[in-house]
Order: structure tokens, then sequence, then C-alpha cells
């Protein structure tokens, strides 16, 4: 037993000097194509579809937080970039936690696939806003305090949600993303 945790450690400070030496290469180039995306989008449409079509084992066992899709471009527009950011990530927080909820209330293992796929895919557009240099979020103590959240109590609900979020507010944040703006000189 103390091996293996001797091990362990060995491995973990490994990866810790691996991190700290100098002259490591940048950091993440950041991640502006779009075709990225709708992979996602893709993939959630997917389980949206799949849940559609389930007809037992595939429901909420409880009702879940998730964020306002709807977007008025105008209010969008004025609104600044570290505000917008924060509002997506919010809204993939919320995703996340109503996806977990919904993982584990599904009983119908068909759909087991689809939900952790979407799980995933959701921490990996956090990868991509941290390579564009996108402050990470904080999440709250809990979901009931969050502005522009609104509550789901149907799968299929926070599916489209889901799909509806992506090509909406995640779309139009990656799209302006400062790090993705070519410098015309």
């Amino acid at each position: 037993m103390l091996q293996k945790t001797n091990r362990g450690l060995l491995a973990l400070l490994l990866m810790v000097l691996e991190w700290t030496r100098p002259g490591l290469p940048s950091p993440l180039r950041p991640i502006c194509d779009l075709r990225v995306l709708n992979h996602f989008i893709k993939e959630a449409q997917d389980a949206e579809v799949a849940m559609k079509s389930c007809r037992e084992g595939c429901s909420l066992s409880e009702t879940v937080t998730v964020p306002q899709t709807r977007v008025d471009f105008d209010v969008w527009e004025k609104t600044n970039a570290l505000e917008q950011a924060q509002e997506v990530q919010s809204g993939l927080w919320l995703l996340q936690q109503a996806l977990s909820s919904l993982r584990t209330s599904v009983t119908n293992t068909a759909l087991h696939s689809h939900i952790d796929n979407s799980i995933r895919n959701l921490l990996s557009i956090n990868a991509v806003l941290r390579s564009l240099n996108i402050q990470e979020y904080t999440p709250p103590a809990s979901a009931a305090g969050l502005e522009g959240a609104w509550r789901v109590s149907l799968a299929t609900d926070l599916l489209q949600v889901h799909v509806n979020f992506l090509r909406g507010k995640v779309r139009l944040l990656l799209s302006d993303a400062q790090a993705c703006q070519q410098d015309v000189s």
C-alpha cells in the first residue's frame, strides 16, 4: 500500500516539476475554429434526439436550474466581454449541474453515453474558453441566486436548452473573442 502511495506521489511531483520547468512552450494557443463548437452542438442535438425517442427510464427526478437561452442582441453587444464571459460560464456550470442530475436519475443505459458525452463536452468548452484567456469562472455555492436562470422539469427541455445555449450565447462569445480577432495593420 505504501509503495503505491509513494509511486502516486512521485508521479504527481514529476507532473508539477514538468509544469514549472523554465522554458516551457507558450500556454494553450487560442482555439478559434467554430467547427469545434459545431461538433459539440451536433453531439448535443444527438443527445436531444435520443432523449425524445426514449420511452422508459429517461426522466428527471427533480427540477433543475438552467441558463436563459434568449439573447437580446442589442443588450449583448452593449455588455462588456467580461460580463458576457461570466454569463456564458455560469450557464455552462448550470448545464453541467443539470446534466449531472439527469445522469443520476436516468435509468436507460443507452442514454448514459449521450449524457456523459455532453458533460465532457461542456468541460471541453471550458478548456476552449481558457485557451482564449477568458478568466476562469468560480461557481456560486448554489444556483438559487443566479440571475437569468430558470427551472425545467423535463429531460427533453433540459437538452433543448443545452443545444440552444451552445448555438446562442456560447457561439456569440467564441465568435467575438478578443484572442481570435485578426490584427489588421
